[in-house]
């Protein structure tokens, strides 16, 4: 039986590793990111590494309402089933709330939580109507630590971690399974050009390893929520 992975941004850091982990089980993949050239390389390497997975892909930006109902539509009429959803696209934008554009806090709402919360809606019924599926939100140490220069950023995850509650409570009752995973500093784009050393950061692929293992739980269980820090704390 033919199985399905939606990731969106996934063609670097923690969606990337997500995506190669599913590939390697034997999943097809699915997904989007603003360039269409790391789609292309994306799909390139993964059906000659994993020959078994198909991707396709749609450029988008999901900050962008119109542009994201279009990725949903043409997900749609793929006509597959989407066994995982793993709402993964977001940015960081540094800044206090004191000081930053007043056009930052609507950004990464837009991008950080709207994103998460109209691609959820979009195939969520399906998980109803099949009594099966699986969502898993990219939330943030910054979900549940407030730091300065984390502005709304922080507001933003913080705001996603509430919507994975919620949505944990309303989908019990359907065999829907919800998991907010919550890393802290993981070596991605993110972090360029900082001057730390890869050790002090978390792997990408170890995030994504965590996410297979609560996904491979049997239908009684349901990991909550992941906690996942570098060895030496918190940067």
């Amino acid at each position: 039986m033919q199985q399905y992975i939606l990731v969106t941004g996934g063609t670097k850091g923690i969606g990337r590793a997500v995506i190669e982990q599913f590939a390697k089980e034997g999943f097809h993949i699915i997904t989007c990111s603003r360039n269409e050239k790391d789609l292309q390389k994306l799909k390139l390497e993964i059906e000659q590494d994993y020959t078994f997975s198909k991707v396709r892909y749609k450029e988008v930006d999901l900050s962008d309402r119109k542009s994201l109902k279009a990725f949903a539509s043409f997900v749609k009429e793929l006509g597959v089933k989407i066994d995982v959803l793993v709402n993964n696209s977001g940015l960081f934008i540094p800044g206090k709330i004191t000081e930053e554009d007043d056009e930052a806090l609507p950004f990464m709402i837009n991008t950080n939580l709207y994103s998460a919360y109209y691609m959820t809606k979009a195939f969520v019924h399906d998980m109803i109507a099949s009594r099966s599926g699986h969502i898993f939100n990219l939330c943030s140490t910054a979900s549940i630590t407030p730091y300065i220069n984390g502005g709304s950023y922080c507001i933003s995850k913080y705001a996603m971690y509430g919507m994975t509650k919620v949505l944990r409570e309303e989908l019990k009752e359907h065999n829907v399974r919800v998991t907010a995973i919550l890393p802290g500093a993981t070596l991605t784009a993110s972090w360029e050009g900082v001057d730390l050393p890869p050790e002090r950061f978390i792997k990408p692929a170890d995030v994504a390893m965590a996410i297979w293992n609560a996904y491979t739980l049997s239908e009684n269980s349901v990991v909550e929520e992941l906690l996942i820090r570098p060895q030496l704390g918190d940067l």
